[in-house]
């Protein structure tokens, strides 16, 4: 296996250089004392290992990893430092080991050990098999579609792995100022901490992308990011592209239209406290309330109570304090000839929004109450 040794100081390539020579399992193929040369070499050559310091000018050793896994994104990386205080850190970055400095021969053969069974691995791997039809869901809660049979949540290490995931997907595509991330992620710890752990969850994600087998890459540039997934489509994306597509409402796209709602599991992120995606929350429950009163009032008008009112339950469900639902449900009910229900949905409506909202149903919805069991005297 071939590595290469970065680090800006000489003795210390140096004294790594003779410990692998010595211990023999591993070709030096290059070393320096700058991330840059390393990176000009890689760009270049291939190489298995990189044997990394963490801290060094210009580049440091953690944003040099992000563009030594753009070039290799199978490349090992063992990080090299003097400060013991990185030494966890660093092997939460998803690095293949960490190496304190001075490094000792028996601990470097310890490492030189997991790179060779980590090599005979990979040789041997045949591959695993990739997703048909790659699909994030994000109504109700993050998930791997390929995965919700068998209750598919994302692994994650940490959650703020997870909600940098999240944000990505939210943004996919757009390239996202590194100080954006850590605000958003981490706004009240100290700015050498949040890059660290900026790094570290970036790593982990780069890990779940992979171990999913799918097209997919977190690219690095000018202390930005950005998630490029083009085999990745999301359920909001279809979601909304679907019922865009299938307005106005016909015949020959009515399942079409109502397989698109039941897309919508249940409010975006509802399940993750993630402040930020609050906005897109509320634009896309009112797109989904539009479109079920749109589904559900062209099935009534086709005279398919029944149908129209499974979506209006649904649609209930997900937004109880809907005046205009409760309005439909009663129609539909009226129609079916089941004034219980009318009236039981009525009674269970105006409690609800009373208990927890402190108001009485619409006049609308009152007036349109009592002209339905009018109809029934």
């Amino acid at each position: 296996m071939k590595a290469i040794l970065i680090d800006d100081e000489k003795p210390a390539l140096l004294h790594l250089e003779r410990l692998l020579n010595h211990d023999g399992r591993i070709e030096v193929a290059g070393k320096y004392t700058s991330a840059r040369e390393g990176l000009e070499h890689l760009s270049a050559n291939k190489a298995d290992i990189v044997f990394l310091d963490i801290e060094m000018p210009e580049m440091n050793g953690l944003e040099a990893a992000e563009y030594i896994r753009q070039l290799d994104r199978d490349v090992r990386i063992v990080y090299t430092t003097a400060y013991s205080e990185y030494a966890i850190e660093a092997f939460e970055l998803n690095a293949l080991d960490y190496l304190l400095k001075p490094i000792h021969p028996d601990r470097l053969s310890k490492t030189v050990e997991r790179v060779s069974d980590i090599g005979r691995h990979h040789a041997g791997r045949t591959g695993s098999a990739k997703p048909d039809n790659p699909m994030v869901l994000c109504f109700k809660r993050l998930m791997l579609a390929d995965l919700a049979e068998s209750g598919g949540k994302l692994r994650w290490r940490t959650m703020k792995a997870q909600e940098l995931f999240a944000f990505l997907i939210h943004h996919k595509g757009l390239w996202l100022d590194r100080e954006l991330l850590i605000d958003t992620l981490w706004p009240e710890t100290e700015p050498d901490k949040a890059v660290t752990y900026l790094h570290t969850s970036i790593s982990q994600v780069r890990k779940v992308l992979k171990d999913w087998g799918v097209e997919a890459a977190i690219e690095y540039a000018q202390e930005s990011y950005r998630l490029l997934a083009q085999g990745i489509v999301t359920d909001v994306e279809r979601f909304e592209r679907e019922i865009g597509a299938c307005s106005p409402i016909q015949e020959q796209n009515r399942d079409r239209y109502e397989r698109a709602l039941e897309l919508y599991r249940g409010d975006y992120l509802e399940e993750h406290d993630f402040g930020w995606a609050e906005p897109r929350r509320r634009e896309l429950l009112q797109q989904y309330v539009e479109a079920a009163q749109n589904y559900a009032e062209y099935e009534m008008s086709r005279g398919n109570d029944p149908r129209a009112l499974r979506c209006l339950i649904a649609l209930q469900e997900k937004d109880p304090y809907s005046d205009a639902a409760c309005r439909l449900i009663m129609q539909a009910y009226a129609r079916m000839g089941d004034f219980g229900a009318l009236k039981a949905s009525y009674e269970a409506f105006a409690y609800v929004i009373r208990k927890e909202l402190g108001v009485d149903p619409e006049p609308k919805t009152k007036r349109l109450y009592e002209r339905l069991l009018d109809t029934l005297e």
